[in-house]
């Protein structure tokens, strides 16, 4: 199985916009489909440029992929439900145990308020996640009225680096200072900024954060 599959999977891609339209609704950035798989190949990328396993690296992917399918159920704990309707979802289509425990204990440690980094899935899910800061999340037309919105839609890109020779893991971020600051991101984003970082070094590697050219971290 990889993520691939889940993609063409009516009963999956229904939970993930049925997720995204709860989120979005409580003033959200966009946490559907496009999301999904934009994490689901960073975090893949990860785990294969740093000399992971093909199996993973799959998995990596099927959790960036399913990372999010807890806002289903609601906002608050969707790593922990999501964790759980995730290893449902992948036992019911032929996945064994022990590989969707691995999917489910990344989903479930995913989040920067309650994760951490407890195995090299999640540490790259963790990364792959955080990264996703970019004007295609915002859907709402008044960027200006908050925070979140105005952020995300100054980051015209966002991009994450792997260097296997250091290791180093980077975020390379450009931010339209016109529309937000930067201090605005280190505003919101400090705490995905720790967590990344601790998901790099469990998975042996120097973490950067680059914005606008300029090293921050």
């Amino acid at each position: 199985m990889t993520y691939k599959d889940l993609e063409r999977d009516p009963q999956v891609v229904y939970l993930i916009k049925r997720g995204n339209e709860n989120v979005l609704k409580l003033g959200y950035t966009e946490h559907g489909l496009r999301h999904a798989g934009w994490v689901a190949r960073r975090a893949g990328l990860i785990m294969r440029k740093l000399g992971y396993p093909k199996r993973d690296v799959a998995l990596a992917e099927i959790a960036g992929f399913l990372h999010d399918i807890g806002n289903v159920v609601n906002r608050q704990h969707h790593e922990e439900t999501g964790a759980l309707l995730a290893f449902q979802l992948l036992r019911e289509r032929g996945m064994s145990f022990e590989d969707a425990v691995e999917v489910m204990v990344a989903i479930g440690h995913h989040h920067e308020e309650n994760g951490d980094p407890v195995t090299p899935i999640a540490a790259a899910l963790i990364i792959a996640d955080k990264a996703d800061v970019h004007r295609s999340r915002v859907v709402r037309g008044e960027i200006a009225t908050d925070i979140h919105d105005r952020v995300n839609y100054a980051a015209t890109h966002s991009e994450v680096e792997v260097d296997p020779s250091g290791p180093t893991i980077a975020y390379r971020i450009e931010i339209d200072v016109s529309i937000a600051p930067v201090i605005e991101y280190f505003e919101i984003f400090t705490g995905r900024m720790l967590i990344a970082s601790r998901a790099a070094r469990a998975l042996g590697a120097a973490f950067q954060l680059w914005i606008n050219g300029t090293r921050m971290l």
